[in-house]
């Protein structure tokens, strides 16, 4: 009867850890921005702590904005690099790289020192942009932006969002699609 007793129990807490679990892998509610649809605008501070608006980048240039989980880990880290390496390509089509994740305006500063970073890296703490994007999420208590890019036009709409994207070879994909060559996305529009 003990026996029972004890492996109901396992069963009972095995059972709610992976609901909980499920629940907290899922992307907070949000309904994700979708192509054709004007990308939320938003203010948030880079590394520097300078304000940087969505907006101001509107009728003049093209803008990536990719979320990323985690500052100074391995994939997030490749995807970075591949940014900073590529950037002047990017600029040469009018294109604005714009990195965000949950990680703070200090971590961002250390991030962009330690590897060099040429690009603004946007601090969203309190989760209020990544949640307009449908990007938010958490697991097992840990909160995080999904990777997940966003081009937006010059006209504010998003053109194309990239989701399951290579960290490693993401920058080059998207100067493929920027530059009108063939690239496989994941698009959710």
């Amino acid at each position: 009867m003990r026996t029972a007793a004890l492996v109901g129990l396992a069963v009972v807490l095995l059972v709610g850890f992976a609901w909980g679990w499920a629940r907290s892998a899922r992307a907070d509610g949000a309904v994700p921005a979708r192509v054709g649809q004007f990308a939320p605008d938003f203010t948030l501070k880079d590394q520097n702590g300078r304000p940087v608006t969505l907006s101001e980048f509107r009728g003049n240039r093209t803008v990536v904005l990719y979320f990323y989980p985690k500052d100074d880990t391995p994939g997030c880290t490749k995807e970075a690099c591949s940014f900073r390496d590529d950037m002047a390509r990017f600029e040469a089509l009018n294109v604005r790289v714009l990195g965000v994740s949950v990680d703070g305006i200090e971590s961002h500063r250390a991030f962009a020192e330690k590897y060099r970073l040429n690009f603004p890296l946007l601090s969203d703490e309190d989760h209020r942009v990544s949640r307009a994007y449908g990007v938010f999420s958490r697991l097992v208590g840990f909160a995080y932006a999904k990777r997940t890019t966003f081009v937006i036009g010059p006209d504010g709409a998003i053109r194309q969002i990239f989701t399951d994207v290579d960290p490693k070879q993401h920058a080059v994909d998207l100067l493929k699609y920027l530059s009108g060559s063939p690239v496989q996305t994941s698009s959710e529009g």
